[in-house]
């Protein structure tokens, strides 16, 4: 009667406990086969509501509202950057430290229950274009959770209780719906303490962002990534779980990088020698611009296929972007 009380009130966890008594009764009768079933059904059920429930949170804050919508852009995982981490091209050190920290957000439960914290505060360092707001991507794809990135442009006032206040609003969205959360520009806060006449301010700023992250204990997962690495404290590394650098990348993964996005594109028999030579120097984003341009250029030219020629004209193209 109470059981069934409970579940016509929708009481779930007196249901759950209810439901846990009577498998205790049947594993008293010895009826131990019976008792664990029930037990498993009650924690799938339990499951099921939980993870509806995060799925709720991570709606109800896909389109942020009031003063949060001006600080968290969401970004749309599904559209362009819905890829896992297997289907980014990065040398294998690098792969190890990323999937390390997939694997401990995916097993934080059993991580906290045993007393440890999984990686959650993490800082990314390189080059622009080499993958690290891509990375975050993947993660938050893998994950299956909602990405943001935090816009600091807005976060940054002229007023400080301002500034404060709003990096406050963040770290409670943080703590209330897991989600992965993207500082990009990080220098802009985290710069060395030789920096200008600013840095007052900005390091009152600074500060109050690294008791936030110390003090986080919801699961979602902070990442703060930057193109200028050499400008920050490095007394700010040891504040963040892990560091991971980010760089050019080298000839085998540019190849990688070109044969994966022309993998539905007919092509001439590339010449590898010119086509690395001219990729040299350039980063993941402006190889992958580079075979888009290729591609376009043969829709709109109405070609069969992409020739070296085409590809070493954008390869050259691009670095004309980022060469003064």
């Amino acid at each position: 009667m109470s059981l069934l009380k409970s579940h016509g009130d929708g009481d779930d966890e007196h249901f759950y406990a209810v439901a846990l008594q009577v498998a205790a009764s049947e594993a008293r009768q010895g009826h131990a086969k019976l008792a664990k079933e029930i037990r498993d059904l009650v924690e799938s059920a339990k499951k099921r509501v939980a993870e509806r429930a995060a799925g709720a949170s991570i709606l109800s804050l896909s389109q942020p509202s009031g003063e949060v919508a001006d600080l968290l852009e969401p970004v749309d995982t599904d559209m362009g950057m819905g890829m896992g981490i297997r289907d980014l091209v990065f040398d294998p050190k690098l792969y190890d430290r990323i999937e390390r920290v997939l694997h401990e957000q995916q097993n934080l439960t059993r991580l906290k229950e045993n007393g440890l914290r999984p990686r959650q505060r993490l800082l990314f360092t390189g080059p622009p274009g080499c993958g690290k707001t891509m990375t975050a991507s993947a993660l938050a794809t893998e994950l299956g959770l909602a990405l943001f990135v935090v816009r600091l442009d807005s976060l940054i006032s002229r007023y400080l209780g301002e500034s404060l206040s709003k990096l406050r609003l963040i770290f409670e969205a943080a703590e209330r719906t897991r989600a992965v959360y993207l500082f990009d520009e990080f220098d802009s806060i985290g710069y060395t303490r030789q920096a200008g006449s600013d840095v007052g301010e900005m390091r009152r700023i600074l500060n109050s962002y690294l008791v936030f992250i110390e003090r986080l204990r919801g699961n979602s997962l902070i990442i703060a990534a930057t193109n200028n690495g050499d400008r920050l404290d490095k007394a700010l590394y040891r504040r963040f779980d892990d560091l991971i650098e980010f760089g050019l990348p080298d000839s085998d993964e540019v190849k990688k990088a070109i044969t994966q996005r022309l993998d539905n594109v007919t092509t001439t028999r590339l010449g590898w020698g010119s086509i690395l030579e001219a990729a040299k120097g350039l980063s993941f984003a402006e190889v992958t611009r580079a075979c888009d341009e290729s591609i376009k250029a043969m829709i709109i030219r109405d070609l069969p296929k992409i020739s070296t020629d085409m590809l070493v004209s954008a390869l050259r193209e691009r670095r004309l972007f980022i060469e003064p």
